[in-house]
């Protein structure tokens, strides 16, 4: 049995599959078009609400993986300034610094050709491609 939502020209296209599924979960809709029937779930203000009040009423995760912030070496201590950091935090506050020294070549927007503080950071290299940026920074955070 379908029971009919909405206006006459979408009667025909949305029902709820039983009255019963209505019953329970309000936000499940099934359309019928040309034959075929799918499930769709749809938030409500009441449902967005009730997760709300239950995301106020838990306490923060404490952070974890690469949000945690561990200390670094002096090399990085020397850039970025701080005893430790989150990997993230690190990885943008060198990419401010190469953009504000304007460090990238200006041929080749993905190559960084490294100064004195970086080449302390990049193992000695001279210039870095953009990729392996988050791969050099690794053997800088301490365990």
């Amino acid at each position: 049995m379908a029971t009919s939502v909405g206006c006459r020209c979408w009667s025909s296209f949305v029902s709820f599959a039983s009255a019963a599924e209505a019953a329970k979960s309000p936000q499940t809709l099934a359309f019928s078009a040309h034959g075929n029937l799918r499930a769709a779930r749809f938030a409500t203000s009441a449902a967005s609400a009730k997760s709300s009040a239950t995301a106020a009423t838990t306490e923060k995760r404490p952070l974890r993986g690469i949000m945690k912030p561990k200390p670094i070496s002096p090399a990085m201590q020397e850039l970025l300034g701080v005893p430790e950091i989150p990997r993230t935090q690190a990885l943008k506050q060198i990419w401010a610094y190469i953009k504000e020294h304007n460090l990238q070549d200006p041929e080749n927007k993905k190559i960084i050709v490294c100064d004195e503080k970086l080449k302390k950071i990049f193992g000695g290299r001279d210039r870095v491609g953009f990729l392996e940026v988050s791969g050099l920074i690794n053997p800088h955070f301490m365990k």
